[in-house]
């Protein structure tokens, strides 16, 4: 709430359908390719060239709707979406308007505090993609725009949600979810900067406790998730300003400019009509029946929810630990192959979220990057477990596997890293520490107990490292406390 003011928020994502085709033709969806290789009649728009929908495409849209409530048994129309766009050779797209495939449903989110909140979805609708505009990078840039057709006719997802989101952290806490659902699913695989999960958002604000919503405007060019909340708090901000002052907010569409994190109007909003909807008469109507929903659920995967209650339930980690781990579902397969191999879940999920998170951030590739086996991960954290070698380290071999993929065995054995617990050649070091060092043994006699570190830090000098630590403790207080 700011100033008496609350926003209101609504999201609409289109997600790129994992299909290896396009929605109503054979060409391929592989991303990179050179320029208008991927385009054929259909795509093109070329007159009597006629549209045949990918089946595989309607199977990806039933399993969303199953991850979200939804019975998507049926009838579901395409429609014909009329607009003028250099990049949309057909002039019109086709999408869905009146009976979508996805109906209503629901997605949970945990807001900041930990509290579940469930984000109303109102529909999701297949649509092929546009093509893509291009202003730089060509010969004449500078007075000419270039057409590349190689996304037109991608299929797409467009899921759309009712105003339920109250803040951009609720916002960003959305679309962390909905795309570990699509991505377990295997619908789309959430690249943002890839073009295959792009984001618009539509933002109002109203006084509090007034029940009719605010003019909205649509924000666009979001191409991150961070990119979102910035530019939604933006948004906020700017309408409730203009509303403070007594101004009316214009119903209008936004563009996010990333450099200058501010907004500049991109034209005056459409209403549907605008659009001029009608059923696409060269397609006819998804039937979807009981059996073929059916035979979609026998083969849902574990989706991302249900594997964080299991993470907590099973594997005893705590809420923010399990949702770190299972918001990727490599990850979340990874962490359960490291736990298999080790049977310590708790310094599995901290080896991997505190270690190995923070050093694949250097590498580009992410986690298909890791150079460290699932198994390779497991033998080190039992050599940890079973006191093998220290914490400290492990930290070093750790480092060393990242960099060459070596088992974390052999690295110990090759550098002489096990840990001494052998109590009589501790006790050595540690006499010869107390003996080399009476001022200090004085100090702590006398009670100034905070010189113990420095006994501490004598034996692990002395033995490099690799001191069993509850072992030396003790052999330390029992003799620095012995007077005779």
């Amino acid at each position: 709430m700011l100033h008496g003011y609350e926003p209101v928020i609504g999201l609409e994502v289109h997600a790129q359908l994992t299909t290896r085709s396009k929605l109503f033709c054979g060409c391929a969806t592989t991303f990179g390719a050179r320029a208008n290789d991927q385009t054929c009649p259909v795509c093109l728009g070329m007159p009597g060239a006629l549209p045949v929908l990918n089946a595989e495409a309607v199977q990806c849209a039933i399993k969303l709707a199953l991850a979200v409530g939804n019975n998507p048994v049926g009838r579901s129309v395409f429609a014909r979406k009329n607009y003028f766009y250099p990049d949309l050779p057909k002039g019109y797209q086709i999408s869905q308007f009146e009976q979508p495939i996805v109906g209503p449903g629901r997605i949970l989110i945990e807001t900041g505090d930990g509290t579940p909140k469930t984000i109303r979805l109102n529909r999701a609708h297949l649509e092929e993609d546009a093509g893509q505009s291009v202003h730089e990078g060509y010969p004449q840039s500078t007075k000419k725009s270039y057409v590349n057709l190689n996304r037109g006719g991608i299929p797409l997802l467009e899921i759309v949600t009712e105003p339920d989101l109250g803040s951009p952290d609720e916002a960003y806490a959305y679309l962390t979810e909905l795309r570990a659902i699509l991505q377990y699913l295997g619908i789309c695989d959430g690249n943002m900067e890839e073009g295959s999960l792009r984001c618009d958002a539509n933002v109002s604000v109203r006084p509090v406790g007034q029940k009719e919503l605010g003019t909205r405007t649509e924000l666009k060019n979001l191409n991150s998730f961070n990119n979102v909340k910035r530019a939604i708090q933006h948004e906020i901000d700017r309408q409730v300003t203009l509303c403070s002052q007594g101004e009316a907010v214009e119903q209008c569409t936004l563009l996010w400019d990333v450099d200058t994190q501010t907004t500049r109007v991109m034209r005056t909003k459409e209403d549907s009509h605008d659009y001029r909807y009608f059923p696409d008469p060269d397609l006819l109507p998804i039937d979807v029946s009981s059996e073929q929903v059916d035979l979609v659920a026998g083969c849902m995967p574990e989706l991302p929810r249900q594997k964080y209650e299991r993470f907590i339930e099973t594997f005893k980690l705590n809420r923010e630990d399990a949702a770190r781990l299972t918001v990727d579902k490599e990850l979340a397969a990874y962490y359960e192959k490291v736990v298999g191999g080790c049977n310590e879940p708790k310094l599995a999920a901290n080896w991997i979220l505190a270690e190995l998170l923070r050093d694949l951030k250097q590498v580009e590739g992410g986690l298909a990057a890791n150079p460290i086996q699932a198994g390779q991960l497991a033998s080190l954290i039992q050599m940890i477990a079973k006191d093998v070698i220290s914490g400290k380290i492990a930290k070093d071999v750790f480092a060393e596997m990242f960099r060459g993929g070596e088992d974390p065995e052999s690295i110990v054995d090759r550098k002489g890293l096990k840990q001494i617990t052998d109590t009589n050649a501790l006790e050595a070091v540690v006499k010869q520490i107390i003996e080399n060092n009476p001022g200090p043994v004085s100090e702590y006699r006398n009670g100034k107990t905070k010189v113990f570190g420095y006994f501490v830090g004598q034996a692990m000098k002395a033995t490099k490292g690799q001191a069993n630590p509850a072992l030396l403790n003790q052999l330390l207080k029992q003799h620095l406390e012995n007077q005779a």
